[in-house]
């Protein structure tokens, strides 16, 4: 009898990291382009064991946004797919409201820009992958300081 071989590589993901910056009523996700479909998401992180979800995406919001935001208290537990639609590995999806001074964004190359939508107008675009959750997501937020 062979034995089955276990693929080897990344490590799983732990959780998602996401961060919601709010600005009257409108919240920043960034454009991107895949197979020339442009898909908007808000910038997030997969966390890996033994790292942490606040310094993570306090990191990547920073790289993907060009805003230096602070990090506050978690405003959204959901569950997300990390792994493929056919091999699912759910994780834990943790979005941190994130609050900053200048709203002024520079995304990163791997954007294609943002846009400031309400979450109603944001379930109506195509969203990626990373925040597919959204589109089930009903509770409406309340996110002054």
């Amino acid at each position: 009898m062979g034995r089955r071989k276990v693929p080897t590589g990344s490590p799983l993901p732990k959780a998602l990291a996401c961060g919601m910056l709010e600005d009257n009523g409108r919240i920043l996700f960034l454009k991107r382009i895949s197979h020339g479909i442009e898909r908007i998401e808000l910038p997030c992180v997969l966390v890996h064991s033994g790292r942490s979800p606040v310094a993570e995406i306090k990191e990547k919001f920073t790289i993907q946004t060009g805003i230096d935001g602070e990090v506050h208290e978690i405003i959204i537990e959901r569950r997300h797919n990390a792994g493929s639609r056919k091999r699912k590995i759910w994780v834990p999806c943790i979005v941190f409201k994130i609050t900053a001074k200048n709203m002024g964004a520079k995304p990163s190359e791997e954007f294609s820009g943002f846009k400031w939508l309400s979450l109603e107008n944001a379930k109506k675009q195509k969203l990626s992958r990373n925040t597919e959750w959204l589109r089930n997501y009903s509770t409406s937020l309340n996110l002054k300081p």
